[in-house]
């Protein structure tokens, strides 16, 4: 499994096997090609896209049209290129893996993520701009209930699942998590980790999705200490969408 850097803070990632490539996210086809033209034995077979912004689409069509790769994408959104409709329940397989598809709008209103259980190894999360190492997406589309709600069922996930976010946005976001909790341990502690591998010019992800519940306010709403900081910014955040809602309120103005 290769993130690979595109644009400045996007990742697309990709599976390989030595012959078949599989590739999530394709904003643009260069980083791909330029992978592709090193390792001469493997073939571009299969995309998956999570939703339509361009940053993750850009790539498609020259991707497509060079290696006539089959392109899975949201049912419920219109991509730049003839896609296969991926929906809620779905199956996807490649090689031997089965990619779940779920559906989990609010950052757009089809978004899916694809989740797989490789053999003898930890399930992988391809969630594009919906869950982020300590963060979630900008409620572009969806509402804070839609987000909540798929923030639940990302979170539900088994606990080892290597979550696979589409941008390096892990050290802003930690900036932010430390506001809203800074009493919290492990948050503390991953901070540190992070910024020590972006100093070495390191990846942040893959995170464990162990991780992200102990360290990502989002996924942590209903937390006592979380629900306490938003309701001392927001007193009338009283319920679970309400205070989801004032925390990305909040982090859409932090500084």
């Amino acid at each position: 499994m290769i993130p690979l850097p595109a644009f400045s803070d996007n990742y697309i990632w990709m599976l390989h096997d030595q012959h078949h490539l599989l590739v999530v996210d394709p904003g643009e086809a260069a980083p791909v090609f330029d992978w592709m033209a090193q390792h001469p034995g493997v073939q571009l077979d299969t995309i998956l896209v999570t939703h339509h912004h361009p940053d993750h689409t850009g790539g498609l069509a020259e991707l497509v049209q060079a290696t006539g790769a089959r392109v899975h994408g949201p049912a419920l959104e219109k991509l730049p290129v003839d896609c296969i409709p991926a929906t809620a329940g779905q199956t996807i397989d490649w090689g031997d893996l089965a990619f779940q598809v779920m559906d989990v709008p609010g950052h757009t209103l089809g978004h899916v993520a694809y989740w797989a259980q490789p053999t003898g190894q930890a399930p992988l999360l391809f969630c594009g701009d919906t869950l982020f190492s300590a963060g979630c997406g900008r409620l572009f589309e969806g509402s804070p209930a839609q987000m909540l709600d798929s923030l639940d069922r990302l979170s539900a996930l088994p606990t080892d699942t290597r979550v696979c976010c589409a941008h390096e946005y892990t050290l802003s976001n930690l900036k932010f998590a430390l506001a809203v909790e800074p009493g919290n341990a492990d948050l503390q502690a991953y901070a540190r980790h992070c910024q020590q591998l972006r100093a070495q010019m390191q990846a942040t992800l893959p995170v464990a999705l162990s991780i992200e519940r102990m360290i990502n306010p989002f996924l942590r709403t209903r937390v006592p200490a979380v629900r306490k900081s938003i309701q001392q910014q927001w007193p009338e955040a009283v319920d679970d969408v309400s205070a989801f809602a004032a925390l990305r309120q909040w982090k859409n103005e932090f500084r």
